[in-house]
């Protein structure tokens, strides 16, 4: 297959699904074969083959979903997921090359949500992907004001001056927002469903990316990590998640 044009794709049954990909690789032909299984489960697929061209069309496409290569020529991989994190909350699934442990925790540290090694399964990238968007798409987003609760929502969870409004996907910190990605949200969502229990890293991993996923575990490490350091929570003296060594984390029980 030869090089696409930078024109964008065609829409490929956009009203049976809904959903936006932006596939990104410097390899054209990987791309399409992405392209072509994404299209087959109705995306809309747009492809793009460097970082300075993935960023400019994101702005205007809005992806869902976000197929990045980490090895891309001029903007990297990893710079262009911490530029689409400025604007962005698609999920990010990072394509590399490199098998190393630290190779994938750079891209993870930066906001990918998941990451697959070259060679791979277009099928299994597919239903990784297809597990992610079973998730809500927005976190954080303002709340319609309303007289009273929906009777049918749940009640905030209060642990001390920290509130997570799990209906309204939206925490607060000392009455202030805190802007997590929608990964970062749903791992504290699991740990707060049942405070002072504790959850293995599988356990989190098979709740939140789903049975598609296989990887290394410390993948929940990371955006643990992540969460941590936007509550302000010290791993040393923790307020409100804790490590449970060789096991994994757990809520704190304190309202």
């Amino acid at each position: 297959m030869g090089a696409m044009d930078s024109a964008p794709r065609p829409s490929v049954g956009t009203a049976n699904s809904g959903y936006r990909a932006l596939v990104v690789d410097d390899e054209a032909p990987l791309a399409e074969v992405v392209a072509s299984y994404l299209e087959r489960e109705q995306f809309d697929v747009t492809v793009r083959h460097s970082g300075a061209d993935a960023l400019a069309v994101a702005r205007d496409v809005d992806p869902d979903v976000v197929v990045l290569d980490l090895g891309l020529p001029g903007i990297d991989g990893v710079e262009v997921c911490r530029q689409l994190r400025t604007f962005s909350d698609a999920y990010v699934v990072m394509l590399t090359a490199r098998d190393s442990e630290v190779d994938k925790i750079v891209g993870l540290s930066v906001g990918a949500d998941d990451y697959v090694t070259k060679p791979f399964s277009p099928r299994e990238l597919v239903a990784r992907i297809r597990a992610m968007l079973r998730r809500p798409r927005t976190v954080g987003a303002p709340v319609p004001v309303r007289n009273a609760r929906d009777a049918s929502a749940p009640a905030p969870r209060v642990f001390g001056s920290l509130t997570i409004d799990v209906a309204g996907r939206a925490v607060h910190l000392d009455g202030e927002p805190i802007n997590l990605t929608r990964t970062e949200f749903d791992i504290l969502a699991a740990l707060s469903s049942r405070p002072g229990v504790v959850w293995s890293r599988r356990q989190l991993i098979d709740a939140i990316w789903g049975e598609p996923w296989v990887g290394n575990d410390h993948l929940v490490d990371v955006h643990v990590g992540h969460v941590r350091r936007k509550l302000g929570d010290d791993p040393s003296n923790p307020r409100f998640v804790f490590t449970v060594r060789g096991v994994g984390y757990r809520m704190g029980t304190g309202q």
